[in-house]
């Protein structure tokens, strides 16, 4: 059927919500994007008029292709290269969705974004569409086609995933610029070569693991512990003319945020080749998140390029 105006604009008015939603749930801009615009071609061949709520719809009929595209993208997992990690979204990006709430701003970190891949695909949506967008469980049943009861017992089982992934630890909910200073601290530590420095920084049973999608050299099982953390990070950006081959040259590094937490953004001309996410408790970083897989990182760099970014704050490789 032909839209009218009035039709693609309702459409237009939720497309940040549904794209917000799409992320949260695939946790890739290219997936969200492209069923996104699913929902839009099966807008358009609706039956506008007989839909009495279009957002319900809209919603509805998203959250069922991302649920079919978890279950096969669980299969494409299984033979990514290397560790899996999310697209991350530099702070100030409208894909981040609604942040009004801490459980709002909790569910798009990168820590969670991580967590919510140990869920089934029902236990994911049924979490994303409670924590990040309030709905009730009345509505979840109905989007999901499930009971309200059972929408709730799957609600309680996802939190406690996410609960128990965590190790029983909480998040630390700091500002932007508290954020930026973390990362200012971090990257200072992790270039001093000084490797006790940056121990200090972190939990004795941190860890960090990087995702290069077979693309970019990345270690496919995690370092553990606060020292060989800290000795991984040392070698990382301590100079070398092979790693600058790999991007293209030295990198310009900045304090920023991706996902409400602070990270450090590596760029070499422009181009966004790195970003490395830090995942605080009140004990200190817990985890570091390396995404540096260049299909996870154009968003991030149409994103900088948009922002004033101010001067680096260290020169690496």
């Amino acid at each position: 059927m032909s839209l009218t105006a009035a039709d693609v604009n309702r459409f237009e008015a939720s497309r940040y919500r549904l794209q917000a939603l799409a992320y949260r749930l695939l946790g890739t801009v290219a997936e969200a994007e492209d069923l996104v615009q699913e929902t839009f071609l099966r807008w358009q061949a609706a039956d506008t008029e007989r839909i009495e709520v279009p957002e319900a719809w809209l919603t509805k009929v998203l959250t069922n292709l991302c649920l079919n595209e978890l279950t096969s993208a669980r299969a494409r997992r299984e033979t990514y290269v290397g560790q899996w990690l999310p697209e991350p979204l530099l702070g100030g990006d409208p894909m981040l969705g609604p942040a009004d709430t801490a459980e709002q701003r909790e569910s798009v970190s990168y820590a969670v974004l991580t967590l919510m891949e140990r869920l089934t695909p029902n236990e994911r949506a049924v979490y994303v569409l409670r924590e990040a967008f309030d709905y009730p469980h009345r509505e979840i049943a109905d989007i999901l086609d499930l009971t309200e009861a059972a929408s709730q017992q799957i609600y309680h089982r996802a939190k406690k995933h996410v609960a128990d992934g965590r190790a029983g630890r909480a998040r630390e909910e700091v500002g932007e610029a508290a954020a930026r200073r973390i990362a200012e601290e971090f990257l200072a530590a992790a270039t001093s070569g000084d490797t006790g420095s940056l121990v200090q920084l972190l939990t004795g049973d941190a860890i960090s693991v990087g995702d290069g999608g077979g693309k970019i050299p990345a270690r496919t099982t995690p370092f553990t512990g606060a020292v060989a953390v800290a000795k991984f990070l040392w070698g990382l950006f301590k100079p070398a003319e092979v790693k600058r081959g790999y991007v293209g040259g030295r990198a310009e590094m900045y304090a920023w945020t991706a996902n409400g937490e602070p990270a450090a953004v590596a760029v070499v001309n422009g181009r966004v080749v790195g970003v490395m996410s830090l995942e605080v408790t009140d004990e200190g970083i817990v985890a570091v998140r390396n995404q540096i897989n260049p299909d996870k990182l154009e968003r991030a760099t149409a994103q900088w390029a948009a922002v004033d970014h101010g001067e680096p704050l260290r020169l690496v490789f």
